[in-house]
């Protein structure tokens, strides 16, 4: 017998149609789909708010136009956020240019920058006048209740005891180390990265200006963006070298920084310690299968991928869009049949899968020489773009629309 088939003492219970597991923008996007389609929905999010610092703010041209397609797209660009059309840079001394979201022949070409809690505080804000849609708060899954093979709900803690959440069909979204694919044990397969990141953020006076976003001197590498009042800052460091950074000491660190982006001298004052430093572990993986009966993974619970290109976001809503579409009609009737399930991988997959074949390639040819120590060359691949203004469309395309973007096609309720 399973440990997931015994209820806890003094659990409570409640039953619903789909248990959405993580209120990331996969499970957020996914809830509020379902319940605007009319399905008893669920969603469980273990932390009491959105805000987290250092999650993905990068909210690009696919996901623009899904928020159009809801509806919801004016209110949602009336919330604070920065435009970035050109993604220009600095490689050697030399000026790149790696895409021209100008180029691209849609509604809204542009990336929105915009805090990831906004994004999700909004779409939360958004769903509450559909009432098959609940979002629990705090609420943070801890097992899978199974009856048999099948998968039959989540066991969750709250502030006030445990619950039980029985569910005709429970879907992942809680992340690259989700509670869920482990517990039902889906393997994960791993691809390399050369590289970790260390996020962070330095304050903004007024007058400094300046639209580059990537950075690479001697063996360096940092991404900067900004967001108004303040720099969100990426320094990419060789894969597990963390330790070694720290060794070396914040001054080091500092002094390395300012060398690639002088503008930050003012606002790196404010940084005293590694405490202001949040470590990315970078990863790309994806799982070998999405789906159990009575279960699916979607976001990055089924595939983790690297920041380069700040996709992770736009690939885990067009997952959620996908899974709507497949899956809101049938949910009616219950939970779909595991190959129906399966449908949403079937989907999916190639998407996912060529983008991280992009992400690889670009590791491989671009961060990779930018990490070795020395005078590196520009890769050829980087100024052929720069010199080639149509392939700086084709780049903004990869980046901006992704591969076979999503559309909104699940029913709408009134």
């Amino acid at each position: 017998m399973n440990a997931g088939d015994l209820q806890q003492p003094d659990a409570r219970t409640m039953k619903t149609r789909c248990c959405v597991v993580g209120g990331g923008p996969a499970g957020m996007m996914l809830g509020y789909l379902l319940g605007r389609a009319g399905v008893d929905v669920v969603v469980l999010e273990k932390h009491a708010d959105f805000f987290r610092d250092f999650r993905g703010d990068t909210v690009h041209p696919s996901t623009l136009q899904v928020m159009d397609e809801l509806g919801l797209i004016d209110g949602f660009l009336k919330l604070p956020h920065q435009r970035i059309q050109k993604m220009d840079g600095i490689f050697g001394g030399q000026s790149v240019r790696v895409a021209d979201l100008s180029r691209l022949k849609v509604k809204y070409p542009f990336i929105a920058m915009m805090p990831q809690w906004d994004f999700l505080n909004f779409l939360r804000e958004s769903g509450k006048r559909f009432t098959s849609l609940k979002v629990l708060m705090n609420t943070e899954a801890t097992d899978l209740l199974r009856r048999g093979d099948t998968i039959t709900g989540v066991r969750a803690t709250t502030p006030d005891g445990p619950i039980e959440i029985a569910a005709d069909l429970t879907i992942a979204c809680d992340g690259r180390h989700s509670t869920v694919r482990e517990r039902a044990g889906l393997v994960v397969e791993d691809i390399g990265v050369p590289m970790d990141v260390l996020w962070f953020r330095v304050p903004r006076r007024p007058d400094e200006t300046e639209n580059l976003f990537a950075r690479v001197e001697r063996g360096k590498m940092m991404v900067t963006f900004d967001r108004g009042d303040y720099w969100q800052c990426a320094y990419v460091i060789p894969k597990g070298q963390y330790e070694a950074v720290k060794a070396r000491g914040l001054p080091a660190l500092i002094n390395d920084i300012l060398q690639l982006a002088p503008i930050l001298k003012a606002g790196m004052a404010d940084v005293k310690s590694f405490d202001d430093f949040k470590l990315l572990t970078v990863a790309i993986n994806r799982l070998t299968r999405w789906t159990r009966p009575g279960l699916l993974c979607i976001g990055d619970a089924a595939h983790a991928m690297s920041p380069i290109g700040g996709v992770g976001v736009n690939l885990a809503v067009q997952d959620a869009v996908a899974t709507a579409n497949i899956l809101a009609a049938k949910l009616a009737d219950g939970c779909p049949s595991e190959d129906e399930l399966d449908a949403v991988r079937r989907r999916r997959e190639f998407p996912v899968r060529a983008t991280q074949r992009i992400q690889v390639v670009a590791q491989n040819n671009i961060i990779t020489a930018a990490l070795k120590p020395g005078d590196q060359p520009m890769p050829l691949a980087l100024r052929l773009i720069t010199a080639v203004p149509w392939l700086q469309g084709l780049t903004a395309r990869a980046l901006g629309l992704g591969v076979r973007p999503e559309h909104v096609h699940s029913p709408a309720r009134s």
